[in-house]
């Protein structure tokens, strides 16, 4: 089963470049000192997002927690609460295509879910050229003055960066995707209808760059804010539990798609109790009422949360594929 599982994970270290280590960057989270699964490298190249600390910081400071979830010592879970220095860890391809993808894990905006929906998808698209920038986000539960705007801003902040550092990854400025999973497919979906939104002050010469994805891949991801369709957790630490119905509609991103919105790229399971499909339903409504192109995958099968790993043997298996193949007909890899 391991040999299966690595398989699928990956070419998981055949396809990446030897790690260049970011200089007085903060460094990626670590449970012991030692490599968790052999075979698997562990991310070492980071990048701070804010070179004088996170806008509207927090005090008392919040300290950055890391858990490990998995019972399996041949499969990590790692999960990260307490993100006060949001940052990029970056996996650099052998071979670059020229495209990169900014990858926003999930977590329900509790946490962020490092490794099933960020390392892992993170060696995948490295292996097969892509240069890939794992984002880990503030919360918004935490207190932040930007409150619901937070994990947005260190989106866009983390896009201008990509674009300012393309030439360093030998990247096209105009081939730069995002992925999100669950809450961070908020967070992207947030980020490919509000890219523009003024939502913090620019800080050196990368802010003066656009925060547009060139297209957006949005994985079971939360979408609305509305009662009826919202995952109620993700909810209530964006908006608040008593937020307003005005409130409520300024952040469910089927609302701000417009002509400007990339090309979107949607994966939902149809039994997926957790967040419904008819997040992802509404959202290529959406898309389609705005002339944006979308392709939109409805899986019978695969529940939530799936990522690589959790998809094996269902019928979600083929989206990496499928993205793939998508990601092709626009301009990337």
């Amino acid at each position: 089963m391991f040999d299966r599982r690595t398989a699928i994970l990956g070419t998981l270290a055949g396809g990446l470049a030897a790690p260049a280590l970011a200089v007085a960057q903060t460094a990626p989270p670590r449970i012991g000192a030692t490599t968790p699964v052999p075979g698997l490298p562990e991310p070492d190249e980071t990048i701070d997002l804010w070179p004088k600390g996170a806008p509207g910081k927090l005090s008392p400071p919040i300290v950055e927690t890391v858990d490990e979830r998995s019972k399996d010592a041949s499969l990590t879970d790692r999960a990260v609460h307490g993100i006060s220095c949001p940052r990029l860890i970056v996996f650099r391809p052998r071979i670059p295509n020229g495209s990169a993808v900014l990858v926003a894990p999930g977590g329900g905006y509790v946490r962020v879910v490092i490794d099933k929906e960020g390392y892992e998808i993170g060696r995948w698209l490295a292996a097969r050229g892509f240069t890939v920038f794992v984002l880990f986000y503030r919360l918004p539960g935490d207190g932040w003055a930007a409150g619901p705007n937070v994990a947005l801003a260190d989106a866009q902040r983390a896009m201008r960066i990509i674009r300012a550092r393309a030439r360093d990854y030998g990247i096209v400025p105009e081939r730069v995707a995002a992925m999100g999973f669950s809450a961070g497919g908020h967070v992207v979906g947030d980020l490919a209808t509000r890219f523009a939104a003024p939502v913090y002050a620019p800080v050196d010469s990368a802010d003066r760059l656009s925060a547009r994805p060139d297209a957006a891949a949005l994985i079971y991801a939360v979408q609305s804010m509305m009662p009826a369709l919202a995952h109620p957790g993700s909810r209530d630490l964006l908006i608040g539990p008593d937020a307003s119905a005005a409130s409520a509609a300024t952040h469910s991103t089927a609302n701000n798609v417009s002509a400007q919105t990339p090309p979107c790229f949607l994966v939902h399971a149809e039994d997926d109790s957790v967040v419904k499909v008819e997040n992802s339903i509404e959202f290529r409504a959406a898309c389609k009422r705005a002339g944006v192109a979308v392709e939109t995958h409805l899986f019978t099968n695969g529940g939530h949360g799936f990522g690589l790993r959790r998809a094996m043997g269902k019928p979600a298996e083929a989206w990496p594929d499928l993205f793939l193949a998508w990601a092709r007909t626009q301009g990337l890899g």
